[in-house]
């Protein structure tokens, strides 16, 4: 069974999935970490194409912890200047077609909670269970202030910017899947949202 649970950066993917993830006893992926380290490879050898990188990506994942080419990437691919690059290098087809097929790959088999940003609508389009995680636009910035210490203006505008190419970019926009649950975490702790999501997934399971 997978469970993909998409949406904007800030709306609580990563600890929403994780959460529920251990709730079911699933398998937890986090697709952007994929494209976070193909973004840190990209400005650490600008002359490399990023649909090169995406290809021969050494990644390896253990546990809560990343290793890129034999060395731990864990901090380095969330910094502000990853998280923007990875962004744009999310938007290049050869990119997101190499690491669709290795997220597939590994969702093949076994039970899973995928999040990304194209996981309902791309990855996974038969997943059981999809959910469509929101919240408003200065509650998302502040979870992200929070995790990185920079200020609520500055993450604010970084974050409209990449909302902006997330939900236009050509290849595999920002958008729920049509058979989503849409569920907005603006006015809700994380255990309420856990429970609402492991609900559903056991009634369908």
């Amino acid at each position: 069974m997978i469970v993909a649970i998409d949406g904007p950066a800030g709306a609580g993917k990563s600890t929403t999935a994780r959460a529920v993830a251990q709730a079911l006893g699933f398998t937890y992926l986090d697709s952007g970490v994929m494209y976070r380290c193909v973004a840190l490879e990209s400005l650490e050898h600008p002359s490399a194409s990023p649909g090169e990188l995406a290809a021969a990506l050494a990644l390896e994942l253990r546990g809560d912890r990343v290793q890129l080419g034999g060395r731990d990437v864990t901090a380095a691919i969330r910094t502000p200047a990853v998280s923007a690059r990875a962004s744009e290098v999310a938007t290049d087809a050869d990119v997101r077609g190499a690491l669709v097929e290795r997220q597939r790959a590994l969702a093949a088999h076994g039970d899973w909670v995928v999040e990304g940003r194209d996981i309902g609508t791309v990855v996974a389009p038969d997943a059981a269970l999809k959910i469509f995680l929101t919240a408003s636009e200065d509650e998302r910035a502040r979870r992200r202030a929070r995790e990185t210490g920079e200020a609520p203006a500055a993450v604010l505008a970084a974050q409209r910017e990449r909302d902006m190419r997330d939900r236009e970019r050509a290849v595999s926009p920002l958008e729920p899947a049509s058979d989503a649950v849409i569920l907005d975490t603006t006015a809700l702790s994380l255990p309420e949202v856990v429970e609402q999501i492991t609900a559903l997934a056991r009634a369908r399971r």
